[in-house]
């Protein structure tokens, strides 16, 4: 029998899908607001950080005056022997005081004693008396307990905050939902199988809709299907607002990004895609923010089977019953018993996947020396570039018949593909603590990308899926042959108004401590992807003029960027370019909710349209940008080296080139696999040099370590390496000079950048290594205190990029 009673648990941002007796189980680190009696407990009360309380200075000693003046000594001896009292300790704890706070509030009471010059007549008198035998040391306590509710203000407002922060019951926190009885429909299918186009028919057919989707490709879709059906519909995302009317006026259909999700605007339906996403660790919150919250009469839920019993227990707490409604997949698909092996076995309509960028340069190559055209979609791509990229490929006049993408295509894109291709079935992820990991993808994660061939309505009436290497398919065929597995976690998230009132009840504290207190609960949902560099800089130079209180305007933005931008000359340039684009949509973001400082967003989007149509023409160009990096490294390696050696390093390219094998090849195709999982490194092992010169992973400082790599080659080959481990190799010239006592420290640390390095950020972020969300390259996370530094040097300096002329703003 089903009862009344929350089937998850919260357990730091996730409930969990276990139904057990009921207890008190809150977020880590929230624990501190539950516990009634410190010691005994296990609360960790390490967040909490106490006040300064200066040491009283009154000339006028009362106390003194009446009772005597106090010897330091005593009164020292009488301070320690109250802090070793059981009974003492045991009193704090009733008060809220665990040992450690107790300890923290000891401290700063002896410290604040010992260093007041006069204390109040009542306490110095009880003081006196102790000192003298004529009083119990216990008669300290109430002053004790004042000072500590002085440093710990959160002691008077316990009861408050353990009320704020009580996570059990989030279904509460939407009052607008409760008030209405919703019907949930349960939409579920693998992918291809209709289940959001049934959805979308209830949302056109509504009086007011929201749809909610988890890409802003999505919502743009939605938002441009309704419109063109003459249903007039809104686009709400991070960084835009687009009216269907022509007037602007608001209306009664909205699709926007899921984040974006409007819980106090009444509705008919509402559609939230993808619902098995609500267990994903850094955006799951936002699911069930919208499954508890969303006002409509209506709610069609879309997405795995997996998280049907989820969805079900959830509403449990709602008192609302779920309709389950399950489709099968419309165009049948079939996983095949041989791998492609070489790229000469291509054929129309064939997808590539990958799981690094520099796989996508790589291939792409290759395909195209092969005479063949291949259309290019990753994750950090505009998504102007990406519909540009997919409609190429899925035009039947166009001569583009191949494509080579990131997971970046598992959802959001329409794309007419007949049989998917995984190049790997590894990939790297970033786990909850934040910590870097190299794992076999999900089956879920399989299904979501394989069903993605044969997609009805395309070209190919079924789909086909294989990999790239024989090892791999025997894996992939066993990943997809495995349940996938039930979802147990939904992501949860405070409200603003529970921070909000943390703020009033502790007025001293300040935000971080606030936002360390509910454990990392208050996500960064501005659009930043902490492995760019560049990205990363700007975000914080933003935040550096907001404090200032000085507008971010539109020329202070083109020279932060260096605005205007010229075409891409190589890779390093496009991805250059990508983080400028992210870079305007993080001042667009900004923009709708600080508009009286992020005060010219209109400008802005026009030059980040312009910024997209330079990128898409980089993309479409993109082979020859792979061929003008390599060469360009090439030339900075050679035009170091003495007339001899670049002859016989001649002689040796022109040995290899007849090979064109790996060195480690048992095969003579280009496309055996290496040794090495990532096959992005071309057949000439001098290849290796330029490519991680050219994409920045590279510095003098890790010459050492290839002159190691490229002796073990010249012991492998046969062939004459001696040009490249017997002489210098220049420096990069996108970097700083290096001394030889600096290349000698830092030799042979492969591709980690050290600190040194780090701290030489530019404006343009040209010197840092580049990385995408598919994972690629290893970079060091951000120091803010790093960063700082180098504010401080250019502020010194005035080394600030200009544009070579006057900004021109655009007319808008």
């Amino acid at each position: 029998m089903l009862t009344r009673v929350p089937h998850r648990w919260p357990v730091g941002r996730f409930w969990r899908s276990v139904t057990r007796p009921r207890q008190q189980v809150v977020p880590a680190g929230c624990t501190n607001f539950s516990q009634r009696e410190g010691p005994g407990t296990g609360a960790d009360t390490s967040l909490f950080v106490p006040l300064t309380v200066k040491p009283d200075n009154d000339p006028r000693d009362i106390g003194a005056e009446l009772s005597g003046s106090l010897n330091r000594n005593k009164v020292l001896s009488v301070l320690n022997m109250f802090y070793k009292q059981k009974q003492i300790q045991k009193l704090a704890a009733t008060n809220g005081l665990d040992a450690r706070l107790f300890h923290k509030a000891f401290i700063s009471f002896r410290k604040w004693v010992m260093e007041s010059k006069t204390l109040s007549a009542d306490f110095h008198v009880v003081l006196n008396d102790i000192c003298l035998q004529a009083g119990h040391v216990d008669d300290i306590f109430p002053y004790f307990m004042q000072h500590a509710k002085q440093i710990f203000p959160m002691l008077d407002c316990m009861e408050d905050l353990r009320k704020v922060s009580d996570l059990r019951h989030p279904a509460n926190w939407y009052q607008e939902a409760r008030k209405i009885h919703r019907k949930i429909i349960f939409h579920s299918g693998p992918t291809n199988s209709g289940k959001t186009y049934h959805a979308i028919q209830h949302f056109l057919k509504a009086r007011s809709a929201v749809y909610c989707g988890p890409l802003k490709l999505l919502a743009h879709e939605i938002f441009e299907r309704s419109n063109n059906n003459g249903i007039v519909c809104d686009l709400v995302t991070g960084e835009e607002r687009c009216f269907g009317h022509p007037e602007g006026h608001v209306s009664p259909h909205i699709a926007c990004t899921i984040e974006m999700c409007n819980v106090n605007q009444p509705c008919e339906v509402a559609v939230i895609d993808e619902i098995q996403m609500i267990r994903d660790w850094a955006r799951g919150w936002a699911w069930t923010r919208a499954l508890l919250g969303v006002c409509a009469e209506e709610v069609h839920v879309c997405g795995e089977a997996a998280a049907i019993n989820l969805v079900t227990e959830l509403m449990i707490t709602t008192g609302e019953e779920v309709e389950v409604l399950k489709y099968d997949r419309l165009s049948p698909i079939k996983v095949l018993n041989e791998p492609v092996e070489t790229l000469d076995r291509l054929r129309p309509g064939d997808c590539i996947v990958c799981f690094n960028k520099n796989d996508i340069y790589a291939i792409s190559r290759q395909i195209e020396s092969k005479g063949m055209e291949c259309a290019v979609i990753y994750g950090s791509l505009p998504p102007g570039a990406k519909l540009s990229q997919a409609k190429k490929f899925n035009d039947p006049e166009d001569p583009c018949k191949i494509l080579v993408a990131t997971d970046a295509i598992g959802m959001g894109l329409n794309l007419s593909i007949r049989r998917m291709i995984f190049n790997s079935i590894t990939k790297p992820f970033v786990n909850e603590k934040g910590e870097k990991e190299v794992d076999y993808i999900s089956t879920s994660q399989a299904l979501q990308i394989a069903g993605r061939a044969g997609r009805f309505s395309s070209a190919f009436n079924h789909g086909e899926v294989t990999t790239m290497y024989r090892p791999d398919l025997l894996h992939l065929k066993e990943i997809l042959s495995k349940p996938v597995e039930e979802i147990e976690v939904a992501g949860l998230h405070p409200t603003a108004e529970q921070i909000e009132i943390f703020a009033y009840h502790l007025p001293q504290s300040t935000l971080s401590n606030l936002m360390d207190i509910f454990v990392n609960l208050a996500q960064v949902d501005a659009p930043i992807n902490r492995k760019q560099p560049f990205l990363c800089t700007s975000f914080l130079k933003f935040a550096r003029q907001y404090s200032r209180n000085e507008p971010l305007t539109f020329s202070w933005l083109c020279r932060l960027v260096s605005w205007p931008v010229s075409s891409p000359h190589n890779i390093r340039d496009l991805a250059h370019l990508e983080a400028v684009h992210d870079v305007c949509d993080l001042y667009l973001w900004f923009s709708y909710r600080f508009p009286d400082m992020f005060i010219d967003p209109e400008p802005v989007r026009i030059i980040q349209k312009r910024l997209d149509e330079i990128v898409q023409e980089g993309v479409k160009r993109i082979t020859r940008l792979i061929h003008a990096t390599d060469t360009s490294a090439g030339l900075q390696i050679r035009g170091t080296m003495e007339m001899d050696q670049l002859q016989g390093r001649k002689a040796m390219e022109e040995q290899l080139a007849t090979k064109k094998t790996y060195p480690h090849s048992k095969k003579s195709s280009s496309w055996d696999r290496p040794e090495s999982d990532t096959t992005i490194l071309q057949t000439v092992p001098s290849s290796l040099t330029e490519q991680l010169m050219a994409k920045g992973l590279l510095t003098p400082a890790m010459l050492k370590q290839l002159q190691k790599e490229w002796t073990g080659l010249k012991e492998t080959s046969g062939g004459d390496l001696a040009p490249y481990t017997d002489h210098k190799v220049a420096a990069n010239p996108h970097t700083k000079n290096w001394s030889n006592n600096e290349t000698e420290k830092n030799a042979g640390k492969g591709t980690q950048w050290d600190s040194n390095e780090w701290e030489r950020v530019t404006d343009e972020g040209r010197d840092l290594p580049n990385a995408d969300e598919e994972g690629n390259g290893e970079t060091k996370p951000i120091n803010d205190a790093e960063v700082e530094d180098e504010w401080r040097k250019e502020d010194a300096e005035c080394t600030y990029s200009q544009p070579t002329g006057p900004i021109r703003e655009p007319s808008v």
